[in-house]
């Protein structure tokens, strides 16, 4: 591979990082109360724990900056640097990264749900396959009507990905992107997982906490 190429790939994963680093449910968090959104709910810096714990409008402008950084981080290692197609993929796995793990906050940080969307949206139609996003959609939204579980839901729509990826586009490299972006997202739900199947101590419970949350 060209040198420059390299150098390019790396500043596409850097700025990736660095994009999905922003720390946008904790400024909007600040911004709106003035207190720090690790310390409420259950301390995820993300779109949905600002829905719960200060309100919709916040939560929405999370949710859309959120996307963003997923969708700058493919654009710029696409149409600016303009890096093979195994590098973009790598830019989007760094901002997921770097929203889960940011650097501006000690490495604490969300889930990835919001950023990873945002990423998928560019990527799916990039690689010639709009389709792949309304299935993925579909694998997230039927799920979550039955059982009003986000993190649940969005488990169904990452474990599509990658039967998206080889029915859909036939891509090898693309598998493996949805592969490593699973894991990545699996990693930061397995403590939230573990709590609440401490608390509902039963499938239904766990699979129908959204529900069951709401109904106490």
């Amino acid at each position: 591979m060209d040198i420059g190429i390299i150098v390019k790939g790396i500043i596409a994963i850097v700025l990736g990082y660095l994009l999905g680093s922003i720390p946008t449910a904790y400024l909007a968090t600040r911004i709106a109360t003035g207190r720090d959104i690790r310390r409420l709910g259950g301390g995820n810096v993300g779109g949905l724990n600002v829905f719960r714990e200060v309100g919709i409008v916040p939560a929405v402008v999370v949710g859309i900056v959120d996307l963003g950084k997923g969708v700058a981080a493919v654009a710029l290692a696409q149409w600016v640097l303009q890096v093979p197609p195994p590098l973009v993929l790598a830019a989007a796995v760094a901002s997921v990264v770097g929203h889960n793990w940011m650097v501006w906050l000690k490495f604490s940080g969300g889930k990835g749900m919001g950023v990873s969307i945002g990423s998928l949206a560019i990527l799916l139609p990039l690689y010639g396959y709009p389709w792949g996003l309304a299935i993925f959609f579909g694998m997230v939204l039927i799920p979550f009507i039955i059982t009003r579980n986000v993190a649940l839901s969005m488990g169904f729509g990452l474990l599509s990905l990658p039967f998206i990826g080889w029915l859909g586009m036939h891509s090898n490299e693309f598998v493996i992107f949805s592969v490593v972006l699973g894991l990545i997202i699996l990693l930061k739900f397995i403590p939230t997982a573990m709590v609440t199947a401490a608390r509902t101590r039963s499938a239904k419970g766990f699979i129908f906490d959204r529900v069951q949350r709401g109904k106490r």
